[in-house]
């Protein structure tokens, strides 16, 4: 498919946000939309390669309300979009080991249940009652919440995807981005690998690749790719059919059930920027060197499949929305990692901004892109 000469809207970038953002924005009635994905198949950046964990628990109010507004949106999924999207709602138990982290949760679970999330604190005697198959001799505290669990981020994609297709949104694969074109400090169009789009409006939610396309736009944003890689095992018949995604959080090692067997990943702390997503051996060695220490289980495993992937990282762990200094230049990205859980909301909040030019649902006008050189960043604890 080529380009169309014109659109009222071109949004870059295929996942759950792109996607999302064009079926809210198609919905309400915006015709003449494009959606512009590099690759030959949608949701297979960030979203693809993504664990798929979904949760509540955050240390920061504006998190806490995003995944209030946005985990809701994945139940009603198959009800509004038409997919089912398989939300399994197994929780999230993050433990912690040092008394600082211990700390930590003590506040965040005080918040989250201020503002309605129903988070459980738990003793190290108490996790080790539930993990019997994990070795945490040194858990100090933990907080658990039943809702928080995990989706499937290509029907995600897929339902958004063809839903706003069926409203008349051309989603165009194969379609890189080459420039943004700028005249008067506005947009005035896009130029891609499949010809130039004329256009007012762009809305860059490309991810990882979000300041590369802000670089084109003159506008910097303080987008950095970091890779992230996990790996999946073999079955293992001893692991419960509700075992939680469990996360030792000083190590930012998780485990969560994939079929019949695990995905386990841990963030390499010493990872630096860059595009490469390819499997780093050594660091995966690490990570099961790691996780065998606490699950022993894993040792009679074998590796089933492994992928590397890239978070899009801003200084403060939060993510950026809105106008930039370039007129008709918005920006929906940077989310830290915690962008396909926060998806559903987003969308719609990008197609509140744009059409009725405030955030209505939630009020994120503090997730700005001036925050930062104005000295006002919301750092997130809950980082993994």
């Amino acid at each position: 498919m080529d380009v169309p000469p014109t659109a009222d809207i071109v949004i870059i970038g295929g996942g759950v946000m792109g996607a999302g953002i064009a079926w809210h924005l198609a919905s309400r009635g915006t015709r003449n939309l494009v959606l512009l994905e590099k690759e030959a198949y949608f949701g297979t950046g960030s979203t693809g390669r993504c664990a798929g964990g979904v949760r509540y628990q955050f240390s920061t109010e504006i998190n806490i309300r995003l995944s209030l507004a946005s985990l809701p949106m994945f139940e009603r999924f198959k009800e509004e979009i038409g997919q089912d999207v398989n939300y399994r709602q197994c929780g999230y138990l993050l433990v912690a080991t040092t008394e600082q982290d211990a700390a930590a949760f003590r506040r965040n679970v005080e918040l989250q249940n201020r503002l309605g999330v129903q988070t459980e604190l738990l003793s190290g005697g108490e996790i080790r009652a539930r993990l019997p198959l994990m070795r945490f001799d040194d858990a100090l505290a933990g907080t658990f919440h039943q809702k928080d669990g995990l989706v499937d981020p290509n029907s995600v994609v897929m339902g958004y995807l063809n839903a706003a297709q069926r409203l008349g949104v051309k989603a165009i694969p194969n379609a890189e981005v080459t420039g943004i074109r700028i005249s008067g400090g506005k947009v005035e169009g896009v130029e891609t690998s499949r010809g130039v789009i004329q256009t007012r409006t762009v809305v860059n939610a490309a991810g990882a690749w979000a300041g590369q396309i802000g670089q084109m736009a003159g506008v910097r944003l303080p987008i950095q790719p970091i890779r992230r890689q996990m790996f999946t095992t073999t079955p293992l018949p001893e692991i419960p059919a509700g075992f939680p995604f469990v996360i030792d959080f000083s190590q930012s090692l998780y485990f969560h059930r994939e079929g019949e067997g695990l995905l386990v990943g841990m963030s390499n702390p010493h990872e630096t920027p860059g595009f490469d997503q390819r499997v780093d051996e050594t660091w995966e060695l690490t990570n099961l060197e790691a996780a065998i220490e606490r699950m022993p289980l894993l040792e009679r495993a074998r590796r089933a499949a492994h992928w590397a992937g890239l978070y899009e990282v801003t200084p403060d762990a939060h993510p950026i929305y809105g106008a930039t200094p370039v007129e008709g230049f918005l920006v929906c990205a940077g989310f830290s990692g915690h962008g396909f859980m926060h998806g559903p909301v987003s969308g719609k909040l990008i197609s509140e901004f744009i059409l009725d030019g405030a955030f209505s649902t939630i009020d994120v006008s503090m997730l700005d892109l001036a925050r930062f050189e104005q000295g006002r960043p919301i750092k997130e604890y809950n980082v993994v």
